[in-house]
């Protein structure tokens, strides 16, 4: 049953379940005014075993690790209405320093990246980074409130679990919604500042990038799903950021289930690369760090016969006084280092912009 609140009352149970060190999550969906609460009865780590059960799903990049899932069955569920207009603030942009010791290494990944693509290893390949700033006090339900404020078109989510830690974000990018058996997923990608009174336009990088991702998922589905529809591809506005978008949907074959169809879209060459095996490599070898949940996925999982999951993009993991960012950006053989750092650099301003 879920039991519904004033947003004052679930942010007061929220602040108490983090000092509680109780597992909890409070998410909200694109476009939507509800947000969603579940509360954890107790701290067992719970993995998914064939994408069957009904709860909040919450997966790391590596596809061989399990996926973490929050139960109905085992915890409490709230709810609370908000009206979004009333949350509405203008964007405050911040200007904290990058490392140069950053900059020298991310550039250098990139062009051991581009030489790669070149000997035909891939095609493309997602090179991120991760970005650790300082912050004194945290507070987590002001955090949530300024990411609820700053992206009302995301999946804003927050995610605790005392043995694995505390994760927030506000990602634009569906993985896949699943209703009945009716599927869609979008192909997202390419990354564009916005500009005031600028009209966009995209150069041939960009639009060849998206077009992989297009083209992967397309090819990937085609015994999943059928009477595929695609998009045209367009324009859409995430944050302060422009993105290259294709919308693809279809019905879910009788012989496939949503285990297989999530298999084969994750990990996204948005997220990973093409071809996927060996771009994966490339990045658990050469990456510095481990990506963790950062461009795995989450979302609701078998909950009313749907099922709406999110790529983790746009994300960070709070870690006592350390609040780590995550950034990344999809390398072809026509990238340019220096533009690719730029890159991640105006995608870690969603993240810094909310703890001002």
């Amino acid at each position: 049953m879920i039991i519904k609140l004033p947003i004052s009352h679930l942010t007061d149970k929220i602040q108490m379940a983090f000092e509680q060190n109780q597992a909890f999550l409070v998410y909200k969906k694109p476009n939507e005014t509800i947000v969603n609460a579940q509360f954890l009865w107790d701290d067992e780590i719970i993995s998914i075993v064939d994408f069957k059960e009904s709860g909040f799903i919450f997966a790391p990049f590596d596809d061989e690790k399990p996926a973490i899932l929050f139960p109905l069955a085992k915890s409490e569920q709230f709810q609370c209405d908000f009206l979004m207009d009333n949350l509405m603030e203008e964007n405050k942009e911040i200007d904290l320093k990058n490392k140069v010791s950053d900059k020298e290494a991310h550039i250098k990944l990139v062009e051991k990246a581009i030489e790669t693509i070149k000997l035909n290893e891939f095609e493309k390949v997602v090179i991120s980074r991760k970005e650790v700033i300082e912050i004194a006090d945290f507070d987590f339900v002001n955090t949530y409130k300024s990411l609820l404020k700053k992206y009302p078109t995301a999946m804003v989510y927050g995610w605790f679990h005392p043995k694995v830690g505390l994760w927030m974000g506000a990602t634009p990018e569906l993985l896949c919604k699943v209703k009945n058996n009716h599927f869609a997923t979008v192909a997202l990608a390419g990354t564009q500042l916005i500009a005031d009174n600028e009209m966009i336009s995209w150069g041939d990088k960009e639009i060849y990038e998206q077009q992989l991702v297009k083209d992967f998922i397309v090819d990937e589905l085609n015994t999943a799903i059928k009477n595929i529809k695609i998009s045209n591809p367009y324009s859409v506005k995430a944050g302060h950021l422009w993105h290259i978008k294709t919308d693809i949907e279809g019905e879910i074959a009788a012989e496939s289930s949503l285990e297989k169809i999530i298999q084969k879209l994750h990990p996204t060459p948005a997220v990973c690369g093409l071809p996927r095996k060996s771009a994966k490599e490339f990045i658990l070898q050469n990456e510095a760090y481990n990506r963790e949940f950062y461009t795995g996925y989450l979302g609701e999982i078998n909950i009313n016969k749907s099922t709406d999951l999110y790529v983790n993009l746009r994300c960070m993991k709070i870690e006592e006084k350390n609040i780590s960012i995550y950034v990344g950006g999809g390398i072809t053989q026509d990238s340019i280092p220096e533009k690719e750092w730029e890159e991640t650099v105006s995608k870690a301003k969603t993240m810094k912009n909310v703890l001002l």
